[in-house]
């Protein structure tokens, strides 16, 4: 036979796989099969929270101090407000002392000035101190210095170791000098009795440290006692 014969390719059963093509990597159609996607990189979650805690302290934080502020506010309005009343506090004072102290109780009067949500009304008395000490102990009628003060100033500390020594009861808290002379110290001393509760032995302390403070220390200056 003259001709080379071509050997026919097989044709291909309907239900055979595809055929793969050398050469070319998985497609479909014309395109290559895209790999696995890259796993997306995780984000750390500690920033956030330590973010969020720390807001949240600082609210809390802000919330209480907004709180204690509203209620020491509060506190304040009605304290200034004397919502317990006014409470009278009788103080006896040697008469050498009797001008400052007296211009001292004035201003502390017209303020107003609050003791446990009581008005303090100071009223000052003028009398020698050994009839005082005298009244206080026993040895005259109590009533002939007008009865139990809630503090006494005499001019030395003197008179309140005797006092002290006599009737100690009588003694509410340490004396405290409020302001000196010569041979004089002016102690403040509170008292206590029946009659002086305790808003009174509060606010007999408290009139001793308004004594010593600036304005009513330049009242003892102008009348010639030198302030403490």
């Amino acid at each position: 036979m003259g001709r080379h014969s071509v050997a026919e390719e097989p044709v291909p059963h309907p239900l055979d796989p595809p055929k793969r093509l050398e050469g070319r990597g998985e497609a479909t159609g014309s395109h290559r099969i895209v790999g696995k996607k890259a796993p997306r990189r995780k984000v750390a979650m500690w920033p956030i929270a330590a973010v969020v805690l720390v807001a949240l302290i600082a609210i809390g934080v802000f919330g209480w101090n907004w709180a204690d502020g509203e209620l020491s506010t509060r506190a304040e309005a009605q304290a200034k407000a004397c919502v317990a009343g006014d409470t009278p506090m009788r103080v006896i004072v040697t008469p050498s002392i009797e001008k400052p102290v007296r211009a001292a109780a004035e201003r502390w009067n017209n303020a107003a000035t609050v003791v446990r949500d009581h008005c303090v009304v100071i009223q000052i008395d003028a009398l020698p101190s050994a009839g005082v000490l005298d009244g206080l102990v026993g040895r005259t009628n109590l009533d002939s210095i007008g009865g139990l003060p809630a503090a006494w100033i005499p001019e030395s500390s003197y008179w309140v170791t005797e006092l002290n020594t006599a009737k100690p009861e009588l003694v509410g808290s340490p004396a405290q000098s409020v302001a000196t002379a010569r041979s004089a110290d002016y102690p403040l001393v509170g008292l206590a009795g029946k009659s002086i509760d305790e808003v009174q032995m509060r606010a007999s302390q408290t009139f001793r440290q308004f004594l010593q403070q600036p304005a009513q220390q330049a009242d003892f200056a102008a009348a010639g006692i030198k302030a403490t």
